[in-house]
């Protein structure tokens, strides 16, 4: 039975085109107060949640995958947690690695590293490395990123290559942004039921059509996902029209 809706969900992901879903990864702390457990239980059951996920993407046909993981404004939240969370990721990206390899993901990352531990940062060049002639899901993870601020960095790297006010155009600003590689997503998901974009690809998602779950992301996987994936098919995307 599993192996028929996985052959439906690959044709309907074909026959729809959706190559690019993005997901807001949202609920962990709730999740780990509704079970009584450490809000750092909820992050590292959200974990898991990301594992399937991109496995459940790479078994769809699903090209990209792009993650917020940690925001700009994450770093607002308890030193606690924020230092919890930059050890999560680095963690997760050495002990996972090897499997997401193996499972042919390419890695990719978006965001202002710069501000980043240089161990931090040394893990994603080399996962990026690794990876890089794998032909699967691409897996994107927003680090420290904000929309607000990759607009910002765009339009002082337009006017530091000296670009004339008449030959900029909206193809012109997408090309000096994180996600200059990629197309705009299909797809955008929000779990845990909250109805806001969080300051999260503004400028990429300005056709994307939006799904909203009230499941929290630690609850999310391939089933979830499919369902996301048939509301998409019931669409019809008019493209501003």
């Amino acid at each position: 039975m599993e192996v028929v809706e996985e052959i439906k969900i690959s044709d309907i992901v074909k026959n729809t085109s959706l190559k690019h879903v993005a997901i807001i990864m949202d609920g962990n702390r709730r999740w780990a107060k509704k079970h009584l457990l450490p809000s750092m239980m909820g992050h590292k059951k959200g974990v898991d949640a990301l594992k399937k996920v991109t496995m459940a993407c790479n078994d769809f046909g699903i090209k990209y995958l792009t993650l917020y993981a940690f925001s700009t404004e994450n770093w607002n939240r308890k030193q606690e947690e924020v230092d919890f969370l930059m050890e999560l990721l680095a963690t997760t990206l050495k002990t996972e690695l090897s499997e997401l390899h193996q499972n042919n993901v390419k890695m990719n990352y978006i965001g202002d590293f710069s501000v980043l531990n240089e161990n931090l940062q040394e893990i994603l060049k080399n996962s990026m490395e690794l990876t890089k002639n794998n032909t699967g899901v691409i897996l994107t993870v927003a680090i420290n990123y904000g929309a607000r601020d990759e607009i910002v960095h765009a339009i002082r790297d337009i006017i530091n290559d000296n670009l004339k006010a008449q030959d900029i155009s909206a193809d012109v600003v997408s090309k000096y942004l994180y996600t200059k590689d990629m197309p705009d997503p299909d797809l955008l998901i929000r779990t845990s039921g909250e109805k806001r974009i969080s300051n999260y690809l503004l400028w990429q998602i300005a056709y994307s059509e939006i799904y909203i779950t009230k499941t929290f992301w630690p609850e999310f996987d391939k089933e979830e996902l499919s369902k996301a994936i048939l509301d998409f098919a019931s669409r019809q995307r008019r493209w501003g029209k």
